[in-house]
């Protein structure tokens, strides 16, 4: 008991001295919302990043509620049967890069209290039958989640009023984060959300508990769209996607310890088979429903394009994660090459590109499946060129 106090006060001591270190100032940081074409931009122009960890309840935080659809996705046998070309555009993609490894460790507090109420029951795959592998990246005594490309996800806090929640994300740059746009404004409010702080590779099994540190958030945009509420949806969007700028921390941005992952759109590799648009994807998180929010979660599922028009072309695949996972990211091709001989590898073959981040789910603990807006060049691509280049993405 004493030596768990002990901890608890480190943490604690240790988050402080983070908070002056960041800390240039005594002022507050200063926000400026404007609109760059079809992206809404929120810059905050101090350098001092203070109020963004001040003001964050780590061991208090709440679940980001899942969006859940008011309709179930349609069946598969009725997609393939009505399938057509999800994307007329060109698929693109950006290389990610492993990182230096170095980690900067710290460590924030945690609470084993989390409020839980998704309700979640054990199968491995639900009343829709899509099956899926939902598992702990931690194994045993493993630290797993501090290797690339596993390093380049995290946890994501943030403020509501005076509140704090959880979601996941994921660095594409070196100091760029992509996450939801429902973790960064509300649909159709004109307001952002604010004190982003972003902590990857954060688990409980090792201490300190943020190997590669704690960054804040100087940048954020959604699509104008999403932000004034005229993508013309509910729940299933087109673009509930986000990216945010992290803060250098000790001159560095986070994905230069921790790698950053690659990005795809427009379909980017996937492939027509048993009638649909289909790729396997590997999905990061932190679901509150599964370790209380403090183990990074992995699943690996069949995803496909929802082709029905009021579903805007989502993905969807079988998972058991819930809230808190929103955010994280749908990669394919997940993993580290293994030496191919005399084998080669197959077409599509680019590693770890992130194709979409968590948007959607049910809070009903029956149907198992999650769904996510696809990255498109009308989207993931003007967010990224909204501030790069820059210092955060050479």
């Amino acid at each position: 008991m004493r030596k768990t106090r002990l901890l608890q006060q480190a943490s604690v001591l240790m988050l402080l001295l983070f908070i002056i270190a960041t800390s240039n100032a005594a002022t507050p940081s200063v926000s400026k919302i404007e609109q760059k074409g079809k992206v809404t931009v929120l810059t905050v122009s101090s350098t001092n990043l203070q109020p963004q960890v001040a003001l964050i309840n780590f061991a208090g935080a709440h679940t980001m509620k899942m969006p859940e659809p008011l309709n179930m996705v349609p069946e598969p046998s009725d997609i393939s049967r009505n399938a057509k070309q999800a994307f007329k555009g060109t698929p693109g993609f950006s290389a990610g890069k492993a990182g230096s490894g170095q980690e900067n460790p710290m460590s924030i507090p945690l609470s084993n209290s989390i409020d839980v109420n998704d309700g979640i029951s054990t199968q491995e795959y639900g009343s829709f039958n899509h099956p899926f592998t939902t598992s702990r990246v931690e194994a045993k005594k493993g630290r797993t989640s501090k290797e690339y490309p596993f390093s380049a996800s995290g946890k994501l806090y943030f403020n509501i009023g005076t509140s704090t929640f959880v979601c996941s994300a994921s660095l594409i740059k070196p100091g760029i984060i992509v996450t939801a746009a429902h973790c960064v404004a509300g649909y159709g409010t004109s307001a952002f959300y604010r004190n982003w702080v972003y902590v990857p590779a954060l688990t409980d099994r090792f201490t300190p508990n943020a190997p590669y540190g704690i960054y804040g958030v100087t940048g954020a945009a959604v699509m104008t769209s999403w932000i004034n509420g005229t993508d013309g949806c509910n729940v299933v969007c087109p673009n509930d996607v986000a990216v945010l700028v992290a803060a250098p921390l000790n001159g560095k941005y986070p994905g230069a310890r921790t790698g950053f992952l690659a990005y795809g759109w427009n379909n980017f590799g996937f492939t027509s088979f048993a009638g649909l648009n289909a790729t396997e994807i590997t999905q990061l998180g932190y679901p509150v429903g599964l370790s209380k929010g403090l183990n990074m979660m992995r699943t690996d599922s069949l995803g496909y394009t929802i082709t029905d028009a009021e579903w805007f072309n989502n993905i969807q695949i079988g998972s058991r994660m819930t809230g808190g996972s929103s955010g994280g990211p749908w990669i394919i091709n997940f993993g580290i090459d293994p030496i191919a001989t005399p084998n080669v590898p197959g077409l599509g073959a680019k590693k770890n590109v992130v194709v979409a981040v968590t948007s959607w789910g049910y809070v009903s603990p029956n149907p198992k499946v999650q769904g996510a807006s696809p990255f498109t060049s009308g989207n993931i691509v003007p967010l990224v060129n909204t501030f790069c280049p820059s210092p955060a993405c050479p």
